[in-house]
């Protein structure tokens, strides 16, 4: 049934934002796509009705519905081609400010529900010896920032886990990616997207107080666009040979020179302490 189409796209955190944009572009590009999130009115109101749309019901923090949604839809389209896995929130704080109930909330979703559907997905691939897992990681996944550094800690973890995929992976015929997206102009910065720490510390004032100021004269005039955003991960799916990273946005592009810059310098700075470490040779 699944031959019909394109590739068959599992799209997490599908009812709003970048998800939804996603899934409609994997859509206009002749894929079906399996959409899916906590609220699926919200999905089919989104997208619409399409016999190449299945939306299905996903809270990425249920390993058992992470395996229902996967068995949904190998029935309704016989395979899955494409993983993306969206799901996911923020934490505007610093990492004093950042209360134990919303860390553990946040791992919950984008790194535990993360691993919760992609171990239900690799069996499908496996399988088929065949498939694309996209992960999204952020631009503070590569260079972590004051204000966000428990959200970095996620993103960080999502580019550790799909670089060992990666490799895991590479030799069973399936393509792993890690996806940095910068600022973009979605909903990302309001509070249906981005926890804020109740607990303000005047000495965070200039570092993390900064970036609350910044995130509130940003929103919605972000430089990335999200329609854009869309479009690549449509070409990246498309690519023979794809990234293990790929940034998104130029602002992603200057985060990880300026870091590449700094530790090259650091690292050279103290080499001869890193190095009398061993055992003398």
């Amino acid at each position: 049934m699944g031959k019909s189409f394109k590739r068959v796209w599992f799209v997490t955190g599908a009812s709003r934002g970048l998800g939804a944009l996603i899934a409609q572009a994997a859509l206009a590009d002749g894929n079906a796509v399996v959409a899916t999130g906590r609220n699926t009115a919200a999905i089919v109101e989104r997208l619409g009705e399409s016999p190449a749309l299945l939306s299905v019901e996903l809270d990425v923090t249920s390993e058992a519905q992470a395996k229902a949604a996967v068995e949904a839809a190998v029935e309704k389209f016989g395979r899955i081609d494409v993983l993306i896995n969206n799901a996911g929130f923020g934490l505007l704080a610093a990492i004093e400010e950042s209360s134990d109930a919303d860390v553990r909330r946040m791992y919950d979703t984008n790194v535990f529900g993360l691993l919760n559907v992609t171990r239900a997905v690799l069996p499908i691939m496996r399988g088929q010896r065949s498939g694309h897992v996209i992960n999204t990681s952020s631009i503070v996944g590569y260079r972590a920032a004051a204000g966000v550094g428990v959200y970095s800690s996620t993103k960080f973890a999502v580019e550790g886990i799909t670089e060992a995929l990666h490799d895991e992976l590479k030799p069973l015929g399936i393509h792993a990616t890690t996806i940095e997206p910068g600022f973009f102009r979605t909903d990302f910065l309001d509070t249906s997207s981005l926890l804020v720490g109740k607990e303000i510390i005047d000495d965070y004032a200039q570092t993390s107080g900064k970036l609350r100021e910044l995130a509130a004269s940003i929103n919605h005039n972000q430089p990335g666009d999200p329609q854009r955003l869309a479009t690549a991960l449509v070409k990246l799916v498309d690519a023979p040979t794809p990234p293990l990273r790929l940034p998104l946005g130029t602002d992603t592009l200057k985060a990880i020179e300026d870091k590449n810059t700094y530790v090259t310098t650091e690292t050279k700075k103290w080499e001869a302490l890193s190095a009398s470490t061993d055992f003398p040779s």
